[in-house]
C-alpha cells in the first residue's frame, strides 16, 4: 500500500532535514466530549474573502547591532512541531546552547504585538526575499483571522493582512470557553515554499456573517505580501456509508459546529482539516476533509463516527501525523464505537471513536486502514478519558532485541497510559484487555496529557497535567516503563508541549510553556540528559524583565537563536541579551 510522498512534503522536508535524515529516507445527538478540560475528577453559503495587506509600523523592540544579532540561518520551521512525525525537534540550532541559556544572557529581547490571541504555533522561513532583502521571517496568525509576517531579527512588521471580508467578524464562542472571546484562525497553518512564486502559507479562517451564516475557509496566502494566491474555499461536506444493514445516513458537515483545532497537514498535494466541536455541544462527529493544495477544491471527505456521534479530533493542536508511504495517523475524542466487528476486526458501523487510526489516502479516496482502542474504551469515552485529548509522534525506524526492523508511533490522553502502537499492524480492539498493541505503559505519565510529546535522540518526551516533565529512553524498540529523569516541577492545567533545539544531537535544549493559573506564562528550558537540571525559566530575571501573560496549549518555535511564544496579544521573543 506504499505510495511516494510527492513535491509538497518534500517541501516540508525543508523544515524537517534531520527528521528526513534520521527517519531514513457528522450531525447527532450523543454523550459527552470536553477533549480539552480536565477530566471531570481533576481541578456554509460561498462567499469570497476580500484580503487588504496593511503594512504596520515597525514593532517597538530592540534594534539590531551588538545587543540583537542576526545569526545565519538556515532552519525553516513549516508546520507543527517542525517535521510531519510531529517530532517537536530543532537540529539546525546554533546559537542558543545549555552554555548560555541562563538568566544572565538570555531572555525577552521584543514583543510582536498582535491583535487576537496566538493560539496557533507561529512559523518560520529562514532567507526569504522580501520588501528588496533577504529576511528571516516569522508568521503569526490570530483567533481575530488575522495573519502577520515580522523580521524575526528587527521585529519589523512586514505585513499584516485579514482573512475574512469586511462585512464578517471572527466567529463568536460558541457557548463554549475553550476558545474566547473569538474564534477565528485556531490552528497552525502550513507553509508550502514551492507553491506560487514565492512560497504559499495554508491557512484555515472561522467567521460569521451578517446572517449569522458561520464559514470555515481555507486561504492559499503568498508568504511576501499576505495576499490570497487563490480565492479562498468555502469547506464543506458530506459523507454516507451503509451500515451493517446495508442502511446509509447521510452526514452532513455543519461549520458552526466545529473549529479546525488541530494543525494542518500537508500530504501529496493535499491540504488535510480535522475537525473539533465546541466544548461537547452536539450534534457533531469526526472529520477529515482534504482539499488540493493547488486550487482549494475538496478532494476527500472522510466522517470517522458516520453512524454514531461525537469522536471528534482536538489533538490539543498538535496536527495529524504522515509515514514515508503517505499514512495518516490520528487520535480521535471519545465518542462512539462499535464493539461488533466485523470479519476484519473493524467496527461494523464504521463508528471509530476514542481509537488510534491509520488513514490510507489514495486519489479522492480517504479511509481508515487500521486502528488501535483499548479494551475499556467505552468506559473511558463515558467518562470523559478520552484518548484524543494529546498529540502523537511517529517514531524513526528502529530495530528490536531480534534485529526485526519496527516503525512506530506514540499517543497518549487522559488515562494517563502511554500507548506504543506498530504502524504496520496496530492491535484494533479486544473487549478482554489490550494485548495486541505493541506496547502499554499504564500510569506512565501521572497525569491526563493535553500536550503532545517530542523526539529527540533515542529519547519521547512528556509533560501531563500536574505531572513534572519526564524522559522516556527507546531501547530496542522499546519505551523504558520508567523515566530515566523528570523535571522537579510540577506543571498546572494542561501540562505542556515540549520542544528540542540542537545542533545535530549536541548543545540540545528542552523548551517548554508552563501556564500559571490560567494566566502568568513561564518559559522553562531543560537539559534533556538530566530534567533535573533547569537551565533557565522567566521567572529567574530580576524586576520581571521576562514576564509575559499565558495562553494555554502553547508550543514554542525555537529557531535562528531565538524562542518565540505565542501568547494573548502577541508573541514574545526571547534570545540573547549580549
Amino acid at each position: 500500500m506504499a505510495h511516494r510522498r510527492t513535491q509538497e512534503i518534500c517541501a516540508l522536508a525543508l523544515a524537517a532535514l534531520a527528521f528526513a535524515v534520521l527517519f531514513g529516507g457528522c450531525n447527532r445527538l450523543s454523550a459527552t466530549a470536553k477533549s480539552e478540560q480536565a477530566p471531570k475528577s481533576q481541578p456554509a453559503a460561498k462567499s469570497k474573502a476580500k484580503v487588504a495587506a496593511q503594512v504596520q509600523p515597525v514593532v517597538p523592540g530592540p534594534p539590531p547591532g551588538p545587543s540583537n544579532p542576526h545569526p545565519p540561518s538556515d532552519v525553516n520551521v513549516l508546520t507543527f512541531h517542525n517535521d510531519v512525525a510531529r517530532t517537536g525537534q530543532n537540529l539546525n540550532e546554533r546559537v542558543l546552547t545549555p552554555a548560555n541559556v541562563n538568566a544572565t544572557s538570555f531572555g525577552k529581547v521584543a514583543f510582536l504585538t498582535v491583535q487576537g490571541k496566538v493560539d496557533a504555533e507561529p512559523l518560520y522561513v529562514s532567507n526569504l526575499r522580501i520588501k528588496g532583502k533577504k529576511r528571516n521571517v516569522v508568521f503569526v496568525v490570530t483567533e481575530h483571522d488575522l495573519a502577520y509576517a515580522f523580521d524575526a531579527d528587527t521585529f519589523a512588521q512586514l505585513w499584516r493582512v485579514s482573512l475574512i471580508p469586511a462585512s464578517e467578524k471572527p466567529s463568536d464562542k460558541r457557548d463554549c470557553e475553550q476558545i474566547e472571546p473569538e474564534i477565528g484562525i485556531t490552528a497552525t497553518p502550513v507553509i508550502d515554499l514551492k507553491a506560487g512564486r514565492h512560497g504559499t502559507m495554508y491557512v484555515v479562517a472561522m467567521s460569521k456573517n451578517s446572517r449569522r451564516d458561520y464559514l470555515q475557509r481555507l486561504h492559499a496566502v503568498d508568504i511576501t505580501t499576505g495576499a490570497d494566491r487563490l480565492p479562498p474555499s468555502t469547506i464543506t461536506a458530506t459523507y454516507s456509508v451503509p451500515d451493517s444493514s446495508g442502511h446509509s445516513d447521510r452526514v452532513v458537515f455543519d461549520p458552526k459546529q466545529y473549529k479546525e483545532r488541530a494543525a494542518l497537514l500537508l500530504s501529496n498535494g493535499v491540504i488535510y482539516t480535522t475537525w473539533s466541536s465546541h466544548c461537547d455541544h452536539d450534534p457533531y462527529n469526526g472529520w477529515v476533509i482534504g482539499l488540493s493544495a493547488a486550487n482549494l477544491k475538496r478532494v476527500s471527505a472522510l466522517c470517522l463516527t458516520p453512524h454514531g456521534t461525537e469522536g471528534s479530533i482536538w489533538m490539543t493542536g498538535n496536527g495529524p501525523a504522515v509515514d514515508q508511504a503517505g499514512n495518516i495517523y490520528l487520535l480521535l475524542g471519545n465518542g462512539t464505537f462499535d464493539a461488533t466487528l466485523d470479519e476484519h476486526g473493524f467496527p461494523a458501523e464504521r463508528d471509530f471513536g476514542n481509537a488510534f487510526v491509520r488513514l490510507e489516502a489514495r486519489g479522492n479516496y480517504l479511509g481508515v486502514y487500521d486502528y488501535f482502542v483499548m479494551h475499556n474504551t467505552s468506559a473511558e469515552s463515558n467518562g470523559d478519558e478520552d484518548l484524543g485529548s494529546g498529540g502523537l509522534v511517529l517514531l524513526p525506524d528502529m530495530k528490536d532485541a531480534q534485529g526485526n526492523v519496527r516503525h512506530l508511533a506514540v499517543g497518549a490522553g487522559k488515562d494517563q497510559a502511554i500507548y506504543v502502537v506498530n504502524r504496520d499492524s496496530m492491535g484494533k480492539f479486544s473487549p478482554a484487555n489490550d494485548k495486541a498493541i505493541y506496547q502499554e505503559l499504564p500510569n506512565a505519565l501521572g497525569g491526563a496529557e493535553f500536550g503532545s510529546p517530542a523526539y529527540f535522540n533515542g529519547v519521547i518526551y512528556y509533560s501531563a497535567y500536574l505531572a513534572p516533565l519526564k524522559a522516556f529512553p527507546v531501547s530496542n524498540a522499546r519505551l523504558a516503563p520508567a523515566p530515566s529523569s523528570q523535571t522537579k516541577a510540577r506543571f498546572d492545567y494542561p501540562g505542556t508541549t515540549p520542544s528540542i533545539s540542537a545542533d545535530g544531537n549536541s548543545n540540545a535544549i528542552v523548551w517548554v510553556v508552563e501556564a500559571v493559573n490560567s494566566d502568568k506564562g513561564v518559559l522553562h528550558a531543560f537539559d534533556p540528559s538530566n530534567l533535573a537540571h533547569e537551565l533557565y525559566n522567566s521567572n529567574q530575571a530580576p524586576d520581571g524583565r521576562d514576564h509575559f501573560r499565558s495562553n494555554k496549549f502553547i508550543t514554542p518555535t525555537i529557531a535562528g537563536g531565538k524562542v518565540f511564544v505565542g501568547t494573548r496579544t502577541g508573541v514574545i521573543v526571547f534570545g540573547l541579551l549580549h
